[in-house]
């Protein structure tokens, strides 16, 4: 237990709290969240709702963020790219943040199931297998965690899609899986630097790298790049997205394909971030052609 001293400023305060909550992976988790939602094609987009999706994902997305910060606060301590974070630097205590994400969690999951039953279990199995299955079960026993780790990060998208049309369907379930395969590209690009690899490895948390090799790696990266463009292309096209959009889609999808194949075969660091960038763009490219596409 940590004990942080007194901050006199609110704007202090604040500051931390959005250091702990991650505001950019909350953005990008809510763009995937509202795409999914206009992806059902309301017809008649209520601001009402759209807030309520948008409030109550962000609540549950920033509680679950805090409460990983709670539980990896040893591990932070230990990683030169995470010791100046609010608890392992004791800027904040651990019981201020505990009550801080408990409460953001709180107050997403009502507002949730306010909303939809369905819709609130949805968001609720995201945020259980982010902090139960991936902080606390898997994250320091196998690097497969990252698997649930990415399942967490679909269902924002699945959420969303669920509030439009009131049932888990497959165009659902493949925007979900894009996600889910798509985020694994960010975890192992970064776990390949030298940096990031000598962090995890003094904090015991086991990497595909040190597992499995860089080769394997790579590999893994590729197919996963290559499957999360393959889930939502398919997605789009079931959706049955305008020619213009899928046209492009193709040609983004077989660009990534491309240069998912040649890391495998020209491997480096530089082709590795270049893979990296290309599926982050692509990603969100996607999502917006999904929501441009859906609302003609």
């Amino acid at each position: 237990m940590n004990t942080a001293p007194a901050i006199r400023s609110i704007g202090q305060r604040l500051t931390l709290y959005l250091t702990l909550i991650k505001a950019r992976q909350i953005a990008l988790l809510l763009i995937t969240g509202f795409a999914g939602y206009v992806s059902s094609r309301p017809g008649v987009l209520s601001w009402e709702t759209i807030a309520g999706l948008l409030g109550s994902l962000a609540l549950c997305i920033s509680g679950s963020t805090v409460l990983n910060m709670v539980f990896d606060r040893d591990i932070d301590a230990r990683m030169s790219r995470t010791a100046r974070r609010p608890l392992p630097a004791g800027k904040i205590n651990d019981e201020e943040a505990m009550i801080l994400g408990l409460t953001l969690s709180s107050a997403g999951l009502i507002w949730a199931f306010s909303l939809s039953i369905l819709y609130g279990l949805v968001v609720f199995a995201g945020l259980f297998t982010d902090v139960i299955v991936y902080t606390l079960w898997l994250k320091r026993r196998t690097a497969w965690s990252i698997i649930w780790g990415g399942i967490s990060g679909g269902m924002p998208i699945l959420a969303g899609r669920v509030l439009g049309t009131g049932t888990i369907d497959y165009i659902g379930i493949l925007l979900a899986v894009s996600i889910l395969l798509w985020i694994p590209t960010h975890i192992l690009t970064f776990s390949l630097t030298a940096g990031h690899h000598d962090d995890y490895r003094r904090a015991g948390i086991p990497t595909f790298p040190q597992v499995y090799g860089r080769s394997r790696t790579r590999i893994v990266i590729a197919l996963s790049c290559i499957g999360a463009a393959s889930s939502i292309a398919l997605g789009c096209f079931a959706l049955g997205l305008e020619g213009g959009y899928i046209r492009l889609l193709s040609v983004l999808t077989a660009g990534i394909i491309g240069l998912a194949v040649f890391s495998i075969y020209r491997p480096s660091d530089r082709v590795d971030f270049g893979l990296f960038r290309y599926a982050s763009l692509y990603m969100l490219g996607s999502m917006l052609m999904l929501v441009l596409g859906t609302l003609k």
